[in-house]
């Protein structure tokens, strides 16, 4: 879900702070075609979801059990009502509610979490960033959520450390 940055911080960057910038990201996302309208109640439901989505990922990322409590709050949201998806004369079209979004990303994650796609998780090898993502990369060795962000960060700091030597 990727709207935490810098997880490990003493103070994390939070992306979607408010039901207007929620809203935002489900179109940026590509899970709704307009903002939904969210509340408060849709933002905590939206940030309960993605922690749980985080600790099943690191869960599988570590070797250990799915944690019990992210399952449940995972399984209850994938459960809701999906977006709908209409078929027009332009293409397709996404619309719904913010727990509807929610429903879908949460299956979405049930998917890759269980499904095979789950040997490809990874995340950021940049020290303060957490995003994970999928290595669909050519053998497998990619080490960064985006190379024109966290891992250009870390070759400029590793060209400092050689310059300073």
């Amino acid at each position: 879900m990727g709207t935490l940055q810098e997880r490990r911080a003493p103070v994390p960057i939070e992306r979607i702070g408010s039901p207007g910038l929620l809203d935002s990201w489900f179109v940026e996302s590509g899970l709704l075609d307009e903002r939904p309208a969210s509340d408060r109640a849709d933002l905590r439901a939206a940030l309960e979801l993605r922690e749980a989505i985080y600790l099943l990922v690191r869960a599988r990322l570590v070797g250990t059990p799915l944690p019990a409590g992210a399952l449940t709050a995972v399984n209850r949201r994938a459960a809701g009502v999906p977006v709908a998806l209409c078929l027009g004369p332009g293409g397709t079209s996404r619309s719904g509610t913010a727990a509807q979004a929610l429903a879908d990303l949460a299956r979405e994650a049930v998917e890759i979490v269980a499904g095979p796609d789950s040997a490809l998780l990874r995340e950021c090898g940049h020290p303060d960033c957490t995003h994970v993502y999928l290595d669909r990369s050519r053998g497998r060795r990619r080490e960064w959520c985006a190379m024109r962000t966290c891992g250009n960060r870390v070759k400029a700091a590793a060209l400092r450390a050689r310059r300073r030597q």
